[in-house]
């Protein structure tokens, strides 16, 4: 019986958007919201991974549970090893979930969903992707591509993750949203393993794992989600989420 928990892992430092986690969208910082996204998809309890207390004060301000991390951490995924660890070290929860802190406007459902291939006991690591129907995104380096074998009519077994175009010829490309769910065990071998060549040359820490044999399944979902990266993005969720607040 699988016992999840929820990760979110945030940090201030941000190049394009600084202090994103802490970004206002209708009196609301952004690291909240994506907190009661989590807790509304109810698959497990959700902690904020942080190395601020700017951050941590937030999230206990709106009734969350934030957890300390080191600040030197390379990747998101050992600072949600370092959390799950220090919250539950008997092992308790034996799959964790880890939702990007700057998807304000998530949908809970899909974060549920990135449950469902771990139905299958071959299934380490399990993510999203939705198919592109915008043209410009088949060719933006910034789109990272899922490359699969279908396995059902909405799951793919990952073969690679590209910023290239891929695959070639006709058919659907797959947007890879950055949402995983990993089994424990995975995880934690996942943060034991040194980078991989191709991981270093796409920039995609999700490589790793399939370079080192591990197998990760897709479930397709219907929609993107916005990730903010840009003072663009934090304005068209700003409009999404007021709109629907004032609504």
């Amino acid at each position: 019986m699988r016992s999840p928990v929820v990760v979110i892992p945030a940090r201030l430092a941000a190049t394009r958007l600084p202090r994103k986690p802490l970004a206002d969208i209708g009196g609301v910082p952004m690291i909240v919201h994506v907190l009661r996204r989590a807790q509304q998809a109810d698959v497990g309890p959700v902690i904020v991974a942080t190395d601020s207390d700017e951050i941590a004060d937030a999230v206990t301000s709106a009734g969350g549970r934030a957890v300390r991390t080191r600040a030197d951490h390379p990747s998101g995924s050992d600072r949600i090893a370092e959390a799950v660890a220090a919250i539950d070290p008997q092992g308790v929860h034996d799959v964790v979930v880890n939702v990007q802190g700057d998807l304000p406007t998530i949908d809970p459902r899909v974060i549920a969903s990135a449950l469902d291939p771990l139905a299958d006991e071959a299934v380490d690591i399990a993510t999203l992707a939705a198919i592109i129907t915008r043209e410009e995104e088949r060719t933006a380096p910034s789109v990272v591509k899922v490359v699969g074998s279908p396995l059902a009519e909405r799951r793919l077994r990952a073969l690679y993750f590209t910023r290239a175009t891929a695959p070639w010829g006709e058919g659907p490309l797959f947007h890879h949203i950055g949402l995983y769910a990993y089994r424990r065990s995975a995880l934690e071998r996942f943060i034991s393993l040194p980078p991989s060549t191709l991981e270093q040359r796409e920039k995609l820490e999700q490589l790793r794992a399939l370079e080192n044999g591990m197998r990760i399944d897709v479930a397709i979902v219907d929609d993107m989600p916005l990730g903010v990266d840009t003072p663009d993005d934090l304005a068209r969720a700003r409009a999404t989420l007021e709109g629907k607040t004032s609504a």
